[in-house]
């Protein structure tokens, strides 16, 4: 909750930095405001508005008014626009749960090579009937709270959605419809006679893919990639959240989250939209 005591702090603490604080304007009220700030280079703000979201419990994102609104979205999928990692859901149908899901929080963390942590991982589901996979679709994946208000909000404004995933296209092209998204694109696991085989069809989307595509698209833009916005949770998403124009971090890894211009902690996928600077009324639900 956005209290008035909450805009007071937040507006003594940049005062006390040597900011200038002007006008308030509720996006929506008590959830979501945005301050006018001046004299203050962005990185000493946004130190300031690291140490607010510490001592408030509340998301503080300081960025500059141009391109706000941004024109491409290319997010993560994993974690990020669903609510659990897809690949540790399979494993479950195999009794493989924990050992696959550590290695899946290892290499989020930045601590294993992506590829080779994917195909081991892959390589344990080996001999799946390909019903798992259903199954876990429909028993396990939830949209985020918020992830479809973003992308249909985002898609009635003129913006490209892109959905990018070092996970499979068997996931991403239902979420991708379910949430709204004009693009989709991750790994394909290989089935033979409808089993896993154990392996993913080459090339491999990776952290690099995640950038390129982002790139891609950016390039049919007039603002190129100061229009673009990239979400995601994981280290495979960093080089693609350098690379935006606004560089969105959700619930992230550590260093996913020290990579991006923007952390959200606390609220849910609306908060995307609120940092473009879009209204509760302007939502499409």
């Amino acid at each position: 909750m956005v209290t008035e005591a909450a805009i007071d702090a937040a507006h003594a603490a940049f005062a006390e930095a040597g900011g200038e604080v002007g006008a308030i304007n509720w996006l929506n009220p008590g959830v979501a405001a945005d301050i006018e700030l001046f004299g203050l280079p962005l990185d000493r703000a946004r130190e300031v508005g690291h140490r607010l979201s510490d001592a408030l419990a509340l998301d503080v994102a300081v960025q500059p008014v141009a391109h706000r609104k941004k024109k491409l979205l290319v997010a993560d999928m994993d974690s990020t626009i669903i609510t659990v990692e897809c690949i540790d859901e399979i494993a479950d149908m195999v009794g493989m749960k924990e050992k696959v899901a550590k290695i899946t929080e290892a290499a989020m963390r930045g601590e294993l090579d992506f590829i080779g942590a994917l195909n081991e991982r892959v390589a344990m589901l080996k001999g799946l009937d390909v019903a798992a996979l259903e199954k876990v679709y429909a028993d396990r994946v939830r949209l985020t709270p918020g992830a479809r208000a973003l992308i249909q909000t985002m898609n009635a404004n003129g913006a490209t959605t892109v959905l990018v995933s070092g996970g499979f296209t068997f996931f991403t092209d239902r979420v991708a419809a379910a949430a709204g998204f004009k693009v989709a694109r991750a790994n394909t696991l290989e089935i033979v006679s409808g089993k896993l085989t154990g392996k993913v069809t080459p090339p491999i989307v990776d952290s690099a893919t995640k950038k390129a595509t982002l790139q891609e698209f950016a390039a049919q833009l007039d603002g190129g990639v100061a229009a673009a916005l990239a979400l995601g949770d994981g280290a495979n998403d960093i080089p693609m959240i350098e690379a935006a124009g606004l560089g969105v971090a959700f619930y992230a890894k550590p260093k996913t989250a020290a990579a991006a211009d923007v952390a959200i902690r606390y609220g849910d996928l609306t908060a995307v939209l609120y940092l473009q600077g879009y209204k509760r009324e302007d939502f499409k639900l």
